[in-house]
This record gives C-alpha cells, sequence and structure tokens, in this order.
C-alpha cells in the first residue's frame, strides 16, 4: 500500500498532529508500506526515511492554500491512499482532484477552530454549534463538502465522534480511533530527572500549544491562588507575549518549544500535570502524562474525561473557573495519600492506548479505503 500522510505541522513543530502523524509514518513504514508526506513548515523538515514533501508558511495565506491543495493532488497521484490530520478543505479537494481515496482524522470542529480566529465566534465548542452567520454557515457547507467525500473519518474520542455524526456525517464511515502513547523508554528515573532540571519544590507541568483553545490564563489566575507551586509551561504559540505579560510575578516559567524527548522529561518530573483548557478532542499531553507515571489535574471537556477519572488518575474540574482549578491544586499538594494514589494508578491506566492495537486497526481502515 502506498501512504501519503497529510499534516498541517511537523517536528519541530509542537502538538498533537506534530507527533502522531511522524509516528504514523514510521508504523506503516515499519509494516512495508511506501510512505510520503506533505506537510506546511517554516522551514525545510530535518531529512526522514521517507520523502516529507513541504509548503512554506510564509506564502500568504491564500496563495498557501491553493499551493497545499495542489501539492497534495500531484502527491496523492501516487498513492493508493492518503491519511491527513488536518487541513480539511485542501486534503478533501486535493484529494478529489487525483481521484484518490481519503482517510481524515478529526481533531477539532474546524469551523469553530477558524471562526475563533476570525473573531466570529468567543463562546465554548457545543455552545457554538448552535451558532449561526452567513460566514459561519459557509465555512460549515464547506467542511461538511469536504468530509463528505472522506472514506472514513477516524475520532479519537467518543465526545468528538458524536459531535461530527451530528454535522449530518453517516455514523458507519465515522469511527472512534484513540490517540495511542509511545513514551520514551530510556527516561531517566524521576528523582535524577527532577535534580537535573532543577526543581526542588512543587511543580506542575503543561506542555503544548500557547492557544486561547488552551485557557492557560484560567491556569495563571489558578497558580496565583495558590503559595509554594510553581508552574512550568513548555511550548510556543501566538499568546506567549501576552501570557508573559500576565504572568509578571509569578513562580512560572516559559521554557518554549523543546524536543519531544525533553518534554517527556518534564511530565515526568513533574508532580502533576496541569490542562485549564476551554475545550478539547483528545489531548495527547494527557496521556503521555499518564505513561510516564504523572497524574493529571484537567478541565473536564471533550475527550478528557474519557482519559481521566476523577479521583483515579487524577483530578477533573469544570472549564473557566480559576477557583476551582486552585482549589484542586491545593487539595492535590495537602494530601499526600491522594497524590501517591493517583501517581500510582497513572501509569497502568495509560497501557490502553498502547500504540500496537491503535495503528494497526488505522493500517485496517486505510487498507479498507485503499480497496
Amino acid at each position: 500500500m502506498r501512504v501519503l500522510v497529510v499534516s498541517g505541522i511537523w517536528p519541530p513543530d509542537v502538538g498533537g498532529p506534530a507527533s502522531h502523524a511522524p509516528e504514523v509514518a514510521e508504523f506503516l513504514r515499519g509494516r512495508g508500506h511506501q510512505v510520503s508526506v506533505v506537510v506546511t513548515a517554516d522551514g525545510p523538515p530535518a531529512p526522514e526515511a521517507y520523502p516529507v514533501h513541504w509548503v512554506s508558511r510564509r506564502v500568504p495565506p491564500g496563495p498557501r492554500h491553493l499551493a497545499v491543495m495542489l501539492e497534495i493532488a500531484r502527491r496523492a497521484r501516487s498513492a493508493s491512499v492518503v491519511y491527513s490530520t488536518g487541513m480539511v478543505g485542501r486534503s478533501g479537494y486535493g484529494t478529489a482532484l487525483a481521484g484518490r481515496p481519503l482517510v481524515f482524522k478529526l481533531t477539532s470542529d474546524p469551523v469553530y477552530e477558524r471562526s475563533l480566529r476570525y473573531g466570529l465566534a468567543g463562546g465554548d465548542l457545543d455552545a457554538f454549534q448552535r451558532e449561526h452567520g452567513l460566514r459561519i454557515d459557509l465555512l460549515r457547507r464547506a467542511r461538511d463538502h469536504a468530509l463528505g467525500r472522506a472514506a472514513a473519518v477516524v475520532c479519537p474520542s467518543e465526545s468528538l465522534r458524536r459531535l461530527a455524526i451530528g454535522w449530518g456525517l453517516d455514523p458507519g464511515r465515522v469511527t472512534r480511533l484513540p490517540n495511542p502513547v509511545v513514551a520514551p523508554s530510556d527516561l531517566a528515573p524521576r528523582e535524577e530527572l527532577r535534580r537535573r532540571l532543577g526543581l526542588d519544590g512543587r511543580t506542575l507541568v503543561f506542555a503544548g500549544r500557547l492557544t486561547p483553545q488552551k485557557s492557560l490564563e484560567v491556569a495563571l489566575d489558578a497558580i496565583a491562588a495558590t503559595e509554594g507551586i510553581e508552574l512550568v509551561l513548555v511550548g510556543d504559540g501566538p499568546r506567549r507575549a501576552e501570557l508573559e505579560a500576565r504572568a509578571a510575578g509569578l513562580p512560572v516559567r516559559f521554557l518554549g518549544a523543546q524536543p519531544r524527548h525533553t518534554v517527556f522529561e518534564w511530565l515526568r518530573a513533574a508532580d502533576a500535570s496541569l490542562l485549564a483548557s476551554s475545550w478539547e478532542n483528545f489531548p495527547h499531553v494527557v496521556v503521555e502524562a499518564l505513561a510516564v507515571g504523572t497524574p493529571v489535574i484537567a478541565t473536564a471537556v471533550g475527550g478528557v474525561p474519557e482519559i481521566v477519572r476523577d479521583g483515579e488518575n487524577g483530578l477533573l474540574v469544570r472549564p473557566g473557573d480559576p477557583a476551582a482549578l486552585a482549589a484542586a491544586i491545593g487539595r492535590f499538594f495537602a494530601e499526600p495519600d491522594l497524590g501517591a494514589r493517583l501517581r500510582a494508578a497513572a501509569a497502568p491506566s495509560a497501557e490502553r492506548f498502547a500504540p500496537g492495537e491503535i495503528y494497526g486497526e488505522l493500517e485496517r481502515i486505510l487498507e479498507a479505503a485503499a480497496r
């Protein structure tokens, strides 16, 4: 099988698709399939064992979108099937031009994300589904048309799957397939990592893109309401300058983008991983933190409750409530038995997200689409 993988972000970018797409490419290549990739990037991607074709993000949006669509169409002509982790319209129309089947990994509502960028929406994801307007409705029509030609749509969470079916997608073509996690096998013991990274007190770690979705202002307000707790933010994004200004005087460190192995080290060294998102699908960082034995304090949004079980491997609070988040943080550190119990359950709870079975199911979906 010849598979074209499409992704809007790629290492050294940070974020779920930037780790997922290379993992899928390596898995499929290891299974004997021919793999090639189309991505957008700020500069030439590092060489891989398979071709990585890229379109520069420095190109203005309109021409860039057209260039990506045409690049997908060009590369898809020699593929058996296309697997796309983003860029719904460009993937849908590019594969249509090439006459090749498409399997799409849906990670959010692309209309909601674009509406946030355009200033057309400001509420949460569920409330947005009831909003209307000329531009929003046109974006929805384009989304549904592009997804409607996909042979299969995979959603990491049941929450997102139900949402997609609500748009009118055929339930028989929409499959829940969780995000797998591949934690490095060579991580040093936690105490050694804490010494190496200079952690000598209570520490929470966030890892991911600094975007509006992550609601990091809620996390900063929660840290301001607690004492003796440091927050380390691993990652970069459009809100970094704004968040740095807001965090002035608080025990908060901004590390910027880091290699993936380093991200795992910070997650393992932390007392807990912190996620204050206003909406989520199935965040990679939550599974990654659990996989290295670190409990999670998070908001109960989207697919997060499908991963984190309150009081078992982490703590869940309602979104948009700094006081509730601060209370959960305070409880975590005030009750040593609770922290120890959550930590002991973290890694075992992530075993169901081992990659072999999950990527094996994805391989079967791709093969069925290619046929």
